[in-house]
């Protein structure tokens, strides 16, 4: 996988874009000052979780006895229900009732920045190539200035970019499910 597949491919995992419209409904009944430490907090445990599975991803795996082909296939169908939210809402949002409150590792660190196909990705990465996780400084970036973007863009651009995002996401899943299934298909005796 080159840099930029990878880096691609983590972008739209991570779906920075369409997680505005998500984040900024979370955080809206928090006072101004208040929600960019929460965006902070969060954006650390997200960070912290994705690096824990690119650089343990390999020893759990070989602890679960799990191989990688199974990683990527489980990876590409969770990836594909993402995606396929994504292209068709429903009406509690992308994950769910959401508990209310200020958010606290659920639902924003995970699953909606470091989620299961996220995961699945850095721990695929990290067995391969370990020095692929950058783009979630890009994908923190654009978190923090979510309401400037939110506010220049509009909602129907962000709705048609995540809609985008979305069918691009079920269509890398699929890729990730048939590259898994070779694999194992493959090494298979």
């Amino acid at each position: 996988m080159t840099i930029s597949s990878a880096a691609l491919l983590l972008f739209l995992i991570l779906d920075p874009l369409g997680n505005i419209p998500v984040f900024l409904g979370l955080l809206k009944p928090l006072p101004a000052p208040r929600r960019r430490v929460v965006l902070a907090r969060e954006l650390l445990i997200a960070l912290g979780v994705l690096m824990v599975f690119l650089w343990g991803g390999k020893y759990a795996l070989e602890l679960m006895h799990l191989r990688q082909e199974s990683v990527s296939i489980a990876g590409g169908i969770v990836l594909f229900l993402i995606g396929l939210r994504m292209i068709f809402p429903r009406p509690e949002g992308l994950m769910g009732e959401m508990p209310g409150g200020e958010p606290f590792i659920v639902p924003m660190a995970i699953p909606l920045v470091a989620g299961p196909s996220g995961m699945a990705a850095v721990m695929l990465m990290g067995s391969n190539e370990p020095d692929r996780l950058m783009d979630w400084f890009a994908t923190a970036a654009i978190l923090f200035s979510a309401t400037v973007l939110y506010r220049f863009l509009g909602t129907r651009v962000l709705i048609a970019i995540e809609r985008l995002m979305g069918m691009l996401l079920v269509a890398i899943s699929v890729q990730m499910f048939l590259d898994g299934l070779g694999a194992y298909l493959q090494g298979a005796p």
